[in-house]
């Protein structure tokens, strides 16, 4: 509790340190060097990359899971207190909160400046689709949508695991992401190579995904936002989306802002149809960006109490 608490904190107040070694960026090197070892390894068919994509992810897992867990093993031989700092720190890095926050309202600035270069420019670093052609409303629509759908994979997942088994189990819910990120892609290249990942990946955001969705319609009824269109559009749109846990939230965000989110976008110069989710009650804006961060802090101080509140009942009970 101490160390979650302490490391919620330090995410609020100074968001990812660029100076500090990130260890999300220590996982996306071993998947890289797993995958081009595991490669050479396994037979370059359908079955051989599903099966060198799943010895891939069981090996990043351990990985990614065991080094923290015996790293704070080994600091309470040494001290509790050693123990806890660390684990603070890792519960710090683990969360993104200001980060998003920070990048997305770095494209919120292009925009105003109608710097529309700069503004494809800083979308094009948290979004994976292609940039170059997107006007100033597909921007704005693009930064919204990173903020809606982040607020589950980089706040709601991470504290919900975080609480349920510490940073070990952090850890691990983010490697499968990070792994999702890197090659859950449905392209010649990651098509069987990535679906095991991709997979992993939709089954630890099944729960985490809608409870991110609930606590934000909680929370734009909190901010006064419109929270019966969120939940409007919830109902009706949450499974519009190529994933099964991604509309969740964008569902809710959309509704709660009153605009129209997604619809077909470029990925590696192709064009994916995608169904849209939301209804156009107003034109998209670019201060939907500042609102969609405050509904991402809102959604995250709910998230953050009901865990602080149920590890608390937890341990009463024990």
């Amino acid at each position: 509790m101490i160390a979650l608490s302490l490391g919620f904190l330090l995410d609020l107040i100074f968001g990812d340190p660029h100076w500090l070694p990130h260890p999300i960026c220590l996982i996306g090197n071993a998947i890289a060097t797993g995958e081009r070892i595991i490669r050479r390894l396994f037979p370059k068919t359908e079955k051989g990359e599903l099966y060198g994509g799943a010895v891939l992810a069981v090996c990043i897992i351990l990985l990614s899971t065991g080094v923290p867990f015996l790293i704070l093993r080994a600091a309470e031989v040494v001290s509790p207190w050693l123990r806890i700092g660390l684990e603070t720190l890792m519960c710090y890095q683990i969360l993104s909160v200001k980060s998003l926050k920070t990048e997305s309202m770095k494209v919120y600035r292009e925009l105003v400046r109608e710097d529309l270069e700069g503004a494809r420019k800083m979308v094009g670093m948290i979004v994976g689709r292609d940039v170059n052609s997107l006007d100033q409303i597909q921007v704005t629509k693009a930064a919204v949508e990173t903020v809606a759908e982040n607020t589950s994979d980089g706040t709601v997942a991470p504290l919900i695991f975080m609480a349920m088994g510490g940073a070990p189990l952090g850890f691990l819910y983010k490697s499968i992401n990070t792994m999702d990120s890197m090659i859950g892609y449905k392209n010649d290249r990651y098509l069987y190579f990535g679906r095991f990942a991709a997979k992993l990946d939709d089954a630890v955001n099944y729960i985490p995904a809608r409870v991110a969705a609930c606590l934000m319609i909680a929370a734009s009824a909190l901010l006064r936002f419109d929270y019966k269109n969120a939940v409007r559009i919830f109902h009706r749109d949450r499974y519009n989306h190529s994933s099964p846990n991604s509309a969740q939230t964008e569902s809710v965000c959309a509704g709660a802002l009153g605009i129209q989110l997604a619809g077909d976008a470029y990925y590696f110069g192709k064009l994916y149809p995608k169904k849209t989710i939301g209804d156009p009650l107003k034109s998209v804006e670019y201060d939907d960006i500042p609102r969609a961060n405050r509904l991402l802090y809102a959604t995250a101080y709910l998230t953050f109490l009901i865990c602080i509140i149920s590890m608390g009942a937890a341990l009463w009970i024990i």
